[in-house]
């Protein structure tokens, strides 16, 4: 059993062994190059955004927001395994055994300022690889936390998951998901098991006390949200020794789908990039 506060050190492999679901005899990559992806290229970066899906989401959600934002600014979006080119590796099926493995992963640059930015499930997998960064001496810029809970807070109204139905119905009911693609059979049953288990992972966590992390954190979500009510977006406050500040945009649970300008303004200033232009290659490096 872990201390308190204390994070395990230990290989991705360690990790790895004791998150096999569903697919017998794999394991989870520890390959860098496998949990982040690139968009374009940015050759001399003044700050590093790392960003974090939410429940059943990939990296290509960021997209949207990598175009908005600075060409200064390097965005990188972790890929969790088992969906579109991991969907061959095994689900992590614990948000601490998932932020264990990127931590493992993750490649700290000394030389570039470095943010997370996680999205629902994503922001509590970001503070918790920040905390473990930390304790390895790394400390983050900011810490955005969008469309979740602060981590204290257990949830409200649980997600039922007894049933494919149940798992669309939440889908419907928080947006973000083409309504015909909610519809097709063929493309649900790919999609149904990272969501689930996302949802499951997202549900059964809860906060271990132990270190705050020593950065700023930014809380963003919606103000339709009708899973994150201001009260509970507030509560980061109390998970940093630095300042905090939370902004609520128009929209729902998605509302980053359509505040993606927003948003990027709001990581300007928090980062202290002048943005100077947003002029962006076209070119993935996936």
């Amino acid at each position: 059993m872990n201390t308190p506060g204390v994070f395990p050190t230990s290989s991705g492999k360690s990790h790895a062994l004791c998150l096999l679901k569903g697919k017998p005899n794999l394991t989870i990559s520890a390959n860098p190059s496998h949990w982040f992806r690139t968009f374009g290229t940015t050759p001399d970066p003044a700050a590093r955004l790392v960003c974090f899906p939410h429940a059943g989401g990939s990296a290509t959600y960021f997209r949207p927001l990598w175009s908005a934002l600075p060409a200064s600014i390097q965005l990188e979006s972790v890929q969790y395994p088992g969906r579109q080119d991991r969907r061959n590796e095994p689900f992590a099926d614990t948000v601490t055994g998932l932020a264990g493995l990127i931590t493992n992963a993750f490649e700290w640059r000394d030389d570039v300022p470095t943010a997370f930015f996680g999205h629902s499930m994503g922001a509590t997998v970001a503070f918790e690889v920040a905390r473990r960064l930390e304790q390895r001496g790394r400390n983050l810029l900011v810490l955005f936390a969008s469309g979740r809970r602060a981590p204290t807070f257990s949830p409200s109204d649980p997600v039922r998951l007894d049933t494919d139905a149940d798992v669309l119905a939440e889908l419907r009911r928080l947006g973000g998901t083409d309504a015909a693609l909610l519809d097709d059979d063929d493309v649900m049953q790919m999609i149904l098991p990272a969501v689930r288990n996302d949802y499951q992972a997202a549900e059964a966590y809860r906060y271990q006390p132990g270190p705050s992390v020593s950065c700023p954190i930014v809380a963003l979500h919606g103000s339709d949200d009708c899973r994150v009510s201001s009260v509970e977006a507030d509560g980061w406050r109390n998970h940093t020794s630095d300042t905090s500040f939370r902004y609520e945009l128009n929209g729902g649970h998605f509302y980053l789908d359509t505040e993606y300008s927003a948003v990027a303004r709001l990581v300007e200033q928090h980062l202290g990039v002048t943005p100077e232009g947003h002029t962006r290659q076209s070119d993935v490096h996936a």
